[in-house]
């Protein structure tokens, strides 16, 4: 790991320490992994509430009269159709059709957008973003390093955002999923998103850095009657695995096409944009391989890298990401399987820190809330 001084600390790195947060280093950002235990939190999620900072996460900002055009060319999907207050989950593609990054792009009025970007890549996304608008009419800006980003995810979430703030009931009982309006919650201004990672009912509250510990320890109050935990990396991992979403870096990366990833649906080949020749040629014919998921018995979990085995042992894949779900009490993963074994219950093997374990090709997403 990387000593903590090397490493960005989010607004709320204070409350975190405060909280008795355990920290790892995510992508160059001093980030909780967990506050007490990871099943507790996981839980949490599922059954009540759980507060999560995400104030790692890029925000890059697109205002001008072809704000829509030029997302239209910089990204595989259609921004154009999206009506102001609604989201977009897209991709960003390189030329040869390889995923750089996925996201979600909110349009915030008839020519302005936001474009939420993973951690990771932030600064190479926000970067190519700048390229790709050139000629258009439009100014694009980094707004992640005075952004904040906190997320209530759980089922109580509702409950805990109209406790915080009572006056902001009407809008989250008309907030549909994947929408996003400005709201005060516990006296701020927020652009508040019913979006999420984790399976669950949710909501993602954007807001300056400055008021991030005001909001965040409102809604820590806000959730005490709602059993709302504060939430980290380790949980939030399982809770997106469970709901089968990809993540960048394993299930998607620049080598993966949207295709072989099941995102044919994100991808719109009756427009022009960076990547669309590539990917027109792709979709002439079936990918090789194609993601999966698999479910296994027993109690020990397949993890990334792991090979998957068809007839007479051959390699036949190779695991992305793998966990034990805590909701299901099963092992869990997604692999890249090759596409003559990709049907719903194939049954396979997965080569698991030497010994082989059976796996059975399941139905995503491998949980979904009632």
């Amino acid at each position: 790991m990387t000593a903590n001084d090397d490493l960005v600390r989010t607004p709320l790195d204070a409350e975190h320490e405060r909280l008795g947060a355990t920290f790892i280093d995510f992508a160059g950002w001093r980030m909780p992994v967990r506050y007490d235990s990871d099943l507790a939190e996981h839980h949490a999620v599922r059954n009540s509430a759980g507060l999560f900072d995400l104030s790692h996460m890029g925000e890059v900002e697109f205002a001008g009269p072809q704000a829509a055009a030029a997302l239209d060319h910089a990204l595989a999907g259609k921004l154009s159709a999206v009506k102001v207050g609604r989201a977009k989950y897209s991709l960003l593609c390189a030329p040869d059709g390889g995923v750089l990054d996925d996201l979600v792009v909110y349009r915030l009025a008839d020519d302005r957008f936001l474009v939420v970007v993973n951690a990771s890549n932030a600064g190479q996304d926000a970067a190519e973003l700048v390229a790709r608008a050139k000629g258009f009419d439009v100014e694009v800006t980094d707004r992640s390093a005075g952004t904040a980003l906190i997320a209530v995810q759980g089922p109580h979430s509702p409950d805990v955002l109209r406790t915080a703030e009572p006056g902001v009931a009407p809008v989250v009982e008309g907030l549909r999923y994947y929408a996003a309006e400005p709201a005060t919650v516990a006296g701020i201004d927020v652009l508040l998103a019913r979006t999420g990672y984790t399976g669950e009912d949710g909501f993602e509250l954007y807001v300056p850095n400055e008021q991030a510990p005001a909001l965040w320890n409102a809604l820590l109050a806000a959730g005490e009657q709602h059993d709302l935990r504060p939430a980290g990396l380790a949980c939030r991992d399982t809770l997106r695995l469970e709901a089968g979403m990809a993540l960048y870096g394993h299930e998607l990366t620049s080598q993966t096409n949207p295709f072989s990833a099941g995102l044919r649906r994100v991808v719109a080949l009756d427009k022009e944009f960076v990547g669309r020749d590539a990917l027109a040629a792709l979709a002439e014919n079936e990918p090789d391989q194609v993601l999966v998921g698999l479910t296994g018995t027993g109690r020990r979990a397949a993890r990334a890298e792991a090979t998957v085995l068809g007839p007479d042992d051959a390699a036949v894949g190779v695991v992305t990401s793998g966990v034990l779900s805590p909701t299901l009490g099963i092992p869990i993963a997604l692999a890249y399987v090759d596409r003559g074994l990709s049907e719903v219950g194939t049954e396979l093997q997965v080569d698991v820190r030497g010994r082989s374990q059976d796996y059975t090709v399941a139905a995503l997403p491998f949980y979904k809330r009632a």
